[in-house]
């Protein structure tokens, strides 16, 4: 019975680290330099994505997965931003993902923004995303600025917009 009550505390947080539950404060912002590569394409939803699209226009580009638990809890919080944001442009890239799962994954969410399928991974070795959810803001110049790592709030990504010249509407 003691051996059990030492043991409970360590199968508690063992559950918890898996629970998918938010982890306090899990985002790395890091600010990064480049030209952003191309994105076009068929979106999921919607019609075909090119870089006329997006030209001379802040960029958020979010990439995800319908697997991805961090990437559940954020979209909430980038639909809201792109709402308050007419004149950002919102692209999402759907990682390693079943095209019927990402359709249903943006109906469920309401996301009102194209999202592109990345079924081998290459748009987001491109981007230099190193795990989901990541989000990438590009300035109106074409230049990538930072690369957020972990599950974005409103609050962060909001600043980080205004940081690169974008107002709300």
């Amino acid at each position: 019975m003691g051996a059990m009550k030492r043991l409970l505390p360590l199968v508690l947080l063992i559950l918890a680290a898996c629970s998918g539950a938010a982890p306090p404060s899990d985002v790395a912002i890091t600010e990064i330099s480049g030209p952003m590569p191309a994105l076009s394409g068929q979106a999921l939803q919607g019609p075909t994505l090119s870089s006329a699209d997006y030209r001379g226009r802040v960029v958020v580009v979010n990439f995800w997965a319908t697997w991805c638990g961090p990437c559940r809890r954020e979209q909430p919080e980038l639909n809201a931003v792109q709402a308050a944001h007419d004149g950002v442009v919102f692209i999402g890239v759907n990682y390693r993902d079943d095209s019927a799962a990402a359709r249903a994954y943006l109906k469920e969410f309401g996301v009102a923004y194209p999202s592109l399928s990345d079924p081998a991974g290459s748009l987001a070795y491109r981007f230099g995303v190193p795990y989901l959810p990541s989000t990438i803001v590009v300035d109106a110049t074409g230049r990538m600025r930072y690369r957020v790592v972990g599950a974005l709030d409103r609050a962060t990504l909001d600043d980080l917009l205004s940081k690169v010249g974008a107002s709300a509407s």
